[in-house]
């Protein structure tokens, strides 16, 4: 494989299980949360302030409090990621979740992993994240929504769309290792 991978996913789809176990199953790196502290590394941004701000959209009011010459901090950190992510794939193959990453590397070749709801709330109960059995669907909905308004904002894209990606997988219908399995026969054929 000489093609970097680019894995945009639903919250609780099992989207960054899947990256590892195809990076792993391909012997390429994978890059994942890793991304903010060596975004923050490269930058002068603090990891903190990175991870609270990250994938999150600049809101109007964010927007107003910035002169003409000043930039907000979501798009310092959108800008400190993209640089890494197009530094990353300059680099060679690889996998990299998320992060508007389908877009920053144009010639990825782009993977959705998305699933039912009712199958990302029993996988997200599983993972004994702390979230009440009874406010986790509106979490994930509100981490969707989240992601959603981030990618739309910074791609001009619609989040989520089968025609941004050369393949969607339903890990729901046949797990992770399933979609593992097509991705690589997929990737085959290349």
């Amino acid at each position: 494989m000489d093609k970097v991978i680019t894995v945009s996913r639903q919250f609780g789809s099992g989207g960054r299980e899947f990256g590892i176990k195809l990076a792993h199953a391909l012997g390429i790196p994978f890059y994942d949360k890793d991304l903010i502290s060596m975004a923050a590394e490269d930058s002068n941004l603090s990891e903190e302030f990175m991870r609270h701000y990250e994938e999150s959209a600049p809101g109007l009011f964010s927007r107003t409090l910035y002169s003409y010459y000043q930039m907000p901090m979501t798009d310092q950190i959108y800008i400190a990621q993209s640089n890494l992510i197009k530094k990353l794939a300059s680099q060679g193959p690889c996998v990299i979740i998320g992060r508007c990453s389908d877009v920053i590397v144009e010639n990825s070749v782009k993977i959705y992993v998305h699933a039912p709801l009712e199958n990302r709330v029993q996988r997200k109960l599983a993972m004994d994240t702390g979230v009440a059995a009874e406010k986790m669907e509106d979490h994930i909905r509100a981490t969707d929504k989240k992601r959603k308004k981030y990618y739309e904002y910074y791609t001009d894209q619609k989040w989520g769309m089968a025609e941004n990606h050369h393949l969607c997988l339903d890990s729901g219908l046949v797990g992770i290792d399933g979609c593992v399995e097509t991705a690589l026969t997929y990737l085959s054929k290349m």
